[in-house]
C-alpha cells in the first residue's frame, strides 16, 4: 500500500467515554478527519457540541457508511454490535479501528479477523495499556523476575450515575471479567510468554438490575505452560468495595514489582476512567539476601508523575492506527493476539457458567 500523505476519514461510530475521546484524538492529529459521527442516541449531539465541528451526524450506520464513504471507521459502541459493524466497514474497503471486544463470541473474532485478510484493510484493536510507557515498562521488569510468575490482577469499580447505566448495558452481551479480562490476560501474556493450558472461575450475580444468567462479579485463574499463575478480578456495580479495587502484583523467584497508584486508588475513584489507566509509581523489590537471611537491595521506586493521561494514551492509539495504514505495518500479530486474548476470557466465562474448570 502506498503511503497516504492526505488527511484519513474517520466516521466516528460510538459516542460514550471511548468512542469522544477517540474523536478528539482525530480532531487533535494531524493526518485524520472525522467525515460523520454515528450513535443511536443523544450522545452524538452532546460530542459534536464539544468538538465544535459541526459534524454530519447519524442514526443509523449503514447509512452513514454509504452516504460519507469513509477511508476508516472508529467503532466504540457495545459489544454485540462489533462484529457486524466491522464486517460492513471492511466490506465498504474501510480500515478499522475498534474498541476490544473484537467480537462477543470467539467465531465472532475470527469473522472480523479474516474479513480485514480478505479485503486487505488494517484492523487495529484498541488495548490501551499496549500504549502506556509504564505498563510497557511493568511488564519488562516482570519478565527479569524468573520463572514461574504469579501475577495478581483486579480492577473492581464502585460504579454509580452514568457509569452504571454503562455497566448494566454493557451485561446485556458480556460480563466484566470479559469485557475488561481481556486487557490483563493480554498482558499475562505477555509477562509470561507462555501458553495458557488451563482456566478456573467463578462468578456471583449480585443484583436484578442485570440479566439473568449473567453475573456482575467474577474472578478467574489461569495456569502456564511454564508454571506460571495468575487471577484476574472484576465487579461492577454500586455495592462493590473500594477496599482493594486496584491491585497490579508480579511475584517470581527473584523478587516482585508493583504498581502502586496512591492518588487513583483514593476513595470514590474506583468508577473513573482515568484512575483505571493511571499507575503513579512502579515498586521493585528484589529478593536476593545475603549470609545473615537481609536483603542486598533495598525497594525501587519508579516514579510516574509525567505518565499520560487517558487522553493522551487515546492520542497514541490513533498514532499507531495511522502509522498502520501510512506504514503498511503487518497486524496479523496483534489481531491474533487480541482473538487470543478473547479466545481465553470466553473459557474463564464458560467455567463460571459450568463450575468446571476449562483446558485450553
Amino acid at each position: 500500500m502506498s503511503i497516504n500523505t492526505q488527511s484519513l476519514r474517520v466516521l466516528v461510530v460510538g459516542c460514550g467515554n471511548m468512542g469522544a475521546s477517540h474523536a478528539i484524538a482525530y480532531q487533535l492529529l494531524d493526518g485524520f478527519e472525522i467525515c460523520g459521527i454515528v450513535s443511536t442516541g443523544n450522545s452524538k449531539v452532546i460530542l459534536n457540541e464539544r468538538l465544535r465541528g459541526g459534524y454530519t451526524l447519524f442514526d443509523d450506520y449503514e447509512k452513514a457508511l454509504v452516504e460519507t464513504k469513509p477511508d476508516a471507521v472508529c467503532i466504540s459502541t457495545y459489544p454485540d454490535t462489533h462484529e457486524a459493524f466491522a464486517i460492513m466497514a471492511f466490506e465498504q474497503g474501510c480500515h478499522v479501528f475498534m474498541e476490544k471486544p473484537i467480537a462477543d463470541t470467539v467465531e465472532g473474532a475470527k469473522r472480523v479477523m479474516n474479513a480485514a485478510e480478505k479485503a486487505k484493510r488494517k484492523l487495529v484493536v484498541g488495548y490501551i495499556l499496549r500504549h502506556h510507557p509504564s505498563w510497557i515498562k511493568f511488564v519488562e521488569i516482570a519478565q527479569s523476575l524468573g520463572k514461574p510468575l504469579v501475577m495478581r490482577m483486579n480492577l473492581n469499580q464502585q460504579s454509580h450515575g452514568t457509569m452504571w447505566t454503562v455497566h448494566r448495558n454493557l451485561m446485556k452481551s458480556l460480563s466484566p471479567i470479559v469485557d475488561c479480562g481481556v486487557h490483563y490476560i493480554d498482558v499475562m501474556c505477555q509477562m509470561t510468554r507462555s501458553k495458557p493450558t488451563q482456566v478456573n472461575a467463578i462468578g456471583a450475580r449480585l443484583t436484578n438490575d442485570i440479566p439473568v444468567g449473567n453475573y456482575n462479579y467474577g474472578q478467574l485463574q489461569i495456569r502456564f505452560d511454564d508454571g506460571s499463575i495468575g487471577w484476574y478480578e472484576a465487579g461492577w456495580g454500586p455495592m462493590m468495595s473500594e477496599t482493594a479495587f486496584f491491585v497490579k502484583d508480579v511475584i517470581g523467584p527473584e523478587g516482585c514489582v508493583s504498581i502502586v497508584a496512591k492518588n487513583a486508588g483514593a476513595s470514590g475513584k474506583s468508577d473513573n476512567v482515568d484512575s483505571h489507566t493511571k499507575t503513579e509509581s512502579l515498586r521493585i523489590h528484589r529478593a536476593a539476601m545475603d549470609a545473615n537471611d537481609q536483603f542486598v537491595e533495598a525497594d525501587t521506586w519508579i516514579d510516574m508523575q509525567d505518565e499520560p493521561n487517558h487522553q493522551e494514551l487515546c492520542n497514541r492509539e490513533q498514532r499507531y492506527f495511522l502509522q498502520a495504514i501510512q506504514e503498511d505495518l503487518d497486524l496479523t500479530d496483534h489481531v491474533q493476539d487480541a482473538v487470543n486474548s478473547l479466545r481465553i476470557a470466553f473459557a474463564c466465562d464458560e467455567s463460571v457458567r459450568t463450575g468446571q474448570p476449562v483446558m485450553l
